[in-house]
């Protein structure tokens, strides 16, 4: 089992935990004291006329069988510190948050009691970056745990000598009250007045208080970007979290985008888009990131690095896949690195479909009886003396334009076929625009077990993309069947409770994705582990 963080900073650590159940009624403290992993405790969710829950890593509880009256929600907001225009409170020396629901005359009807904790380590994995002086921009899911990690990096980086400020708007970093939290160690904390003000006070930090870090949390507005723009280009070493899961998340957010460079259209000569092979309108990187760093946080112990944001973003605005830097907290603590495609998507994706069984079977059967049609355009060149030829795969374009698809087959010297019909076809080819729509031919295909591939746009570029990939599947033959009832069969040894994880026979990309698509259906953690030819998918049941 992996190796967790040291969640004990000190004697204090129950103390307030005690804190969080004081300020609940006194039936609802009680049900949660009662319960056999109190330490586990997420949150409590007060609702005006329901029954009062408490959510655990992994399981969610009812307390009790009374539902919350206004009177519990007045015993709680009464015994914690005054609400902001966010709607946020807190209990003083403590990381507790509540964050309350109003109604339309702005009375509480509804209460969230998060748990704060700190916890030591948990920056482990990069804090090798943040003690380097790069600025670093962490994004996550909600509750991935970006706050508690910066958190921990403010006190790593003033442990190591470093001049840190902490601009804290919803007193979310450093806990509550004017005293800050002893978690943020000898970094100093500067509260804000109200969210529209974050970005101002992020500009008088750097201003007033010669400040050699700064920290802040969840940056959203486009008035935070410009002012964490103006605090780089000013030497000053930036961390921050901000809204989005992922790299292209922030690429496709025209508020956030400027703190990875920005995006602009740009408009190529003729000679220009021939040498570059790629249409006259692009995409491309507008401006120096503001951060040098990128962090997409996927769990406690593990995330991936972009190390170079500026090459990340130009390599993804060309249409291209990118292979972010995975760290992850083994056994022993420490941290171990690799790298796997994950971060953006590549020029297609394949859509979602299961490879069961049954469905194998009768795919297999109506593949085996299809009728072949004479009529198909066909692109078979003659394939080396030393290796036998493949047979054509057909493909069925839905959306896409057939004259491109066979000069990109032809180009690429490929063995593919243009299949008029459905039940002519190995696979379907569609845009993202035709697939979001659902239509017929494409429901019968997922029904009938064809792999559906989905291009973003019907352009050349992608077109040739699919046809390498085509290419490099076609040599896969029954060992994509296999790799996809092999990662059934170890889906169902986890489910059944026989072991924690599996590791797969190493595979292709392309089988790959497929046992990634299973594990995830299945609600289970996948990642990809060694390198080519011996890459293969480890599968494990999520925390």
């Amino acid at each position: 089992m992996t190796t967790q963080p040291d969640t004990q900073l000190g004697p204090t650590t129950e103390k307030e935990r005690q804190d969080l159940y004081a300020v609940l009624p006194e039936q609802i403290r009680r049900a949660v004291e009662e319960q056999p992993d109190p330490e586990d405790l997420l949150e409590v969710v007060l609702d005006l006329g329901r029954l009062p829950e408490a959510r655990f890593a992994g399981r969610d509880v009812h307390l009790g069988c009374t539902d919350v009256s206004r009177e519990d929600l007045d015993h709680v907001t009464a015994r914690v510190g005054d609400f902001g225009d966010d709607n946020r409170a807190g209990i003083e020396r403590t990381l507790h948050r509540i964050s309350a629901i109003r109604n339309r005359k702005g009375e509480v009807v509804g209460l969230t009691c998060r748990v704060g904790r700190a916890v030591q380590g948990s920056a482990r994995v990069i804090e090798d970056m943040a003690l380097s002086g790069r600025s670093i921009l962490l994004v996550g899911r909600p509750g991935v745990g970006k706050t508690t990690i910066l958190r921990e990096l403010a006190r790593v980086l003033a442990d190591a000598g470093k001049r840190v400020i902490i601009v804290d708007t919803s007193n979310e970093i450093a806990g509550d009250g004017d005293i800050p939290h002893p978690a943020i160690g000898r970094a100093r904390r500067m509260q804000v007045p109200t969210p529209s003000r974050q970005h101002a006070v992020m500009i008088e930090a750097v201003e007033n208080h010669m400040p050699q870090v700064i920290i802040v949390d969840e940056m959203g507005t486009e008035l935070e970007a410009i002012a964490a723009r103006t605090i780089a280009e000013r030497g000053v070493q930036l961390v921050a979290t901000a809204h989005g899961n992922t790299l292209e998340n922030l690429l496709v957010n025209p508020t956030l985008s400027d703190l990875v460079g920005g995006v602009q259209t740009v408009t190529l000569g003729d000679e220009e888009a021939r040498r570059r092979r790629t249409q006259k309108t692009i995409l491309e990187r507008k401006a120096p990131p503001t951060f040098d760093v990128l962090v997409e946080i996927q769990s406690w112990y593990s995330v991936a690095v972009h190390a170079d944001v500026a090459k990340t973003v130009d390599t993804v605005l060309r249409g291209r896949s990118v292979t972010p830097e995975t760290r992850e907290l083994d056994e022993t603590g420490a941290v171990r690195k690799s790298y796997q495609r994950a971060a953006t998507p590549p020029e297609f994706e394949v859509a979602p479909f299961v490879y069961g069984q049954e469905r194998q079977r009768r795919y297999d059967q109506e593949r085996e009886h299809r009728p072949r049609r004479e009529d198909q355009s066909f692109f078979q060149p003659e394939p080396p003396s030393s290796q036998p030829a493949r047979p054509a795969t057909r493909v069925h374009p839905f959306g896409v334009s057939r004259e491109r698809l066979t000069q990109s087959a032809s180009g690429a010297g490929l063995s593919v076929k243009v299949a008029d019909s459905l039940v002519d076809a190995d696979v379907v080819l569609t845009t993202k625009a035709h697939y979001r729509r659902r239509p017929n031919v494409l429901l019968a295909a997922e029904e009938q077990g064809v792999p559906v591939f989905v291009l973003r746009r019907n352009t050349p570029g992608q077109i040739v993309g699919f046809i390498e990939q085509l290419g490099e599947t076609a040599s896969d033959g029954e060992a994509g069947h296999n790799g996809a009832m092999e990662a059934e069969e170890g889906v169902q040894r986890i489910l059944s409770g026989e072991t924690s994880t599996v590791e797969l026979r190493p595979q292709s990309s392309f089988v790959r994705r497929i046992q990634h698509r299973i594990a995830d259906q299945a609600q289970l953690r996948s990642h990809s582990v060694g390198r080519e030819p011996r890459r293969r998918v480890t599968i494990r049941r999520s925390r």
